[in-house]
């Protein structure tokens, strides 16, 4: 069934998950997203940032009760757009959690005896955004028709620009490996989590910080996803509104957040004693070249990422125990991934649990990807799976087991995390757990 049987250059130089962090609906840190998730709590709320009374969607997944001060002084705040800031202090979360040295400071050389291992020239960052700093947009576009272009901001290219959050985590920490960010819609993250591990595969880094931030819960965002009818308009059961593969399921809701992971080759984490979460095992891209925002009806892109992911790291079909799911809760998506999964898996994909993030905290756009990638580590490293919420009236077209009555134990050997785009961009990561 595999396109091509030839080994993975994946095998000559590993990769690892040492570092996770996140800013989401569910929690501004990874404990207590994961509590949440496994939980199976609801995210959802009205709109709470702007007066959305006359929009046809009223709700989203905002972040509650962000504050960035512990992780950034006010100088610094003030010059990022929120989805900047979210970036940076899910980095900073998963740097500290990876166990490397707090930032460098002014004149600081980075020569210290704890740099011997951690060679900042070889240490990349690739954070990606699908839209980045649209408040910043939104509030410029406003003052120039408004009062004038004397009076847009000076700050505006640097606050608004997707790669800001990559350049700025590399100023912080002095890191001079590859520094991008990736502009894929909803498959921006994983397509950074990707480029971070082709950097570390081909030797152009050690370690590289990546993942997705993104925050365009605003009246300009909300009304454009609005406009094409991709929201729910379950305005009145705000709890009930994400409900991936539900028959009943209206569109998807809108999120916002970070999820920065800390990848490394295997040799250089050990090397630190460097806690383990999972091994990026395989990686697999693909378009659908279908249309702007439709995917392809027959699930053919999908297919494409999910098998050249197994491909790539050599696993057969028999090894993949999970699927997190792009499981966006729109009429389209839902069943063309179900359909992607059954053409791949056969009769065994009734046999492997599938479920959505996206069930609980909204669809994060860019940054979905980052945080998705970090549950799924979670779930290999713990052999625990989060439910899919709302999961309530089964769909002819959806019909796989999508684990709707709550968090279940479940050894993973290797576990699937899709993420696909307007645009037909797809991509898709298998992590496993980490072995000798």
């Amino acid at each position: 069934m595999f396109i091509d049987k030839e080994k993975s250059e994946m095998s000559k130089r590993r990769v690892v998950i040492t570092g996770l962090g996140a800013v989401t609906p569910l929690g501004n840190n990874v404990q207590e997203l994961w509590a949440n998730l496994l939980q199976g709590k609801n995210g959802v709320g009205p709109i709470t940032r702007f007066d959305a009374g006359a929009f046809t969607t009223r709700i989203a997944a905002e972040v509650k009760d962000f504050d960035p001060m512990p992780w950034l002084d006010a100088k610094e705040a003030s010059r990022m757009d929120r989805c900047t800031q979210f970036g940076i202090v899910a980095a900073e979360q998963a740097l500290q959690d990876a166990g490397v040295k707090p930032r460098v400071q002014p004149g600081e050389q980075g020569n210290a005896d704890a740099e011997v291992i951690l060679d900042r020239a070889r240490v990349g960052v690739i954070i990606g955004s699908g839209i980045g700093g649209l408040e910043t947009t939104a509030a410029n576009c406003q003052t120039l028709f408004t009062r004038g272009p004397h009076n847009v901001s000076p700050l505006m290219i640097p606050r608004m620009i997707p790669n800001i959050t990559s350049g700025i985590v590399a100023i912080r920490y002095g890191f001079r490996g590859p520094n991008y960010c990736t502009v894929s819609a909803c498959a921006s993250a994983n397509h950074s989590i990707i480029g971070a591990v082709h950097s570390i595969v081909l030797s152009e880094a050690d370690m590289v910080i990546t993942g997705g931030t993104e925050a365009a819960i605003i009246p300009l965002g909300v009304a454009g996803f609005a406009k094409m009818r991709a929201l729910s308009r379950r305005n009145d059961e705000p709890a009930r509104a994400s409900r991936p593969f539900d028959r009943e399921r209206d569109g998807f809701i809108m999120g916002e957040g970070a999820g920065i992971l800390v990848l490394e080759e295997l040799e250089h984490a050990l090397a630190r004693k460097a806690n383990i979460y999972a091994e990026v095992l395989g990686v697999g891209m693909s378009a659908d070249a279908y249309d702007l925002t439709a995917p392809d009806p027959d699930g053919v892109g999908a297919w494409l990422a999910m098998i050249r992911a197994l491909n790539s790291g050599d696993i057969s079909l028999e090894e993949v125990d999970y699927i997190n799911a792009h499981g966006t809760s729109t009429s389209l998506n839902d069943p063309i991934e179900t359909r992607a999964i059954k053409r791949l898996f056969g009769a065994r994909a009734h046999d492997i649990p599938v479920s959505s993030t996206k069930s609980m905290i909204g669809h994060l756009l860019g940054a979905a990807g980052g945080v998705e990638l970090i549950a799924t580590a979670l779930s290999v490293a713990q052999g625990m799976i989060h439910p899919t919420r709302n999961y309530e009236f089964p769909d002819d077209d959806c019909d796989l087991d999508y684990v709707p009555e709550g968090a279940r134990q479940h050894p993973i050997r290797v576990a699937l995390s899709n993420a696909f785009g307007f645009g037909g961009h797809n991509a898709t990561i298998a992590v496993g757990a980490y072995r000798q």
